[in-house]
């Protein structure tokens, strides 16, 4: 069992930046890929970026590429998204997730499915 717990949302005008941090428990962080995913207002939720277990090979969706970057400390049991250059269209509730995927292929990393564990949410406003 993980529990995870997001922190760092907020309010911010586009062109700024903006840090995400989950906080998971249990001693087996290390064994699990992390995800971020957002869902705005009437929409599906969505991948944003991913890590995977040991190795720190990141994924990222087109649209946040070169902007996002999502890391990890298996020592603290944690999992950062930081978010630069924000535009008003990043404006969603953004989850973090932890999952066994084993596979190398990326698209296993990408789907909602592959994630066994979610956090609460953090709200993400941008102001244009």
């Amino acid at each position: 069992q993980v529990q995870l717990v997001e922190s760092g949302g907020g309010l911010v005008q586009a062109g700024g930046s903006l840090r995400l941090s989950c906080a998971a428990s249990g001693r087996t962080f290390s064994s699990y890929a992390m995800g971020w995913f957002r869902q705005a207002p009437g929409k599906e939720r969505e991948f944003v970026a991913a890590i995977r277990r040991n190795s720190g090979i990141t994924y990222y969706a087109d649209s946040v590429k070169g902007r996002f970057t999502i890391s990890r400390d298996n020592t603290k049991n944690t999992v950062n998204l930081q978010m630069n250059s924000l535009k008003p269209e990043d404006t969603s509730v953004y989850y973090c997730a932890a999952g066994a995927v084993a596979y190398t292929a990326s698209y296993y990393y990408t789907k909602l499915g592959s994630y066994d564990y979610w956090g609460q949410g953090t709200q993400v406003t941008v102001s244009s």
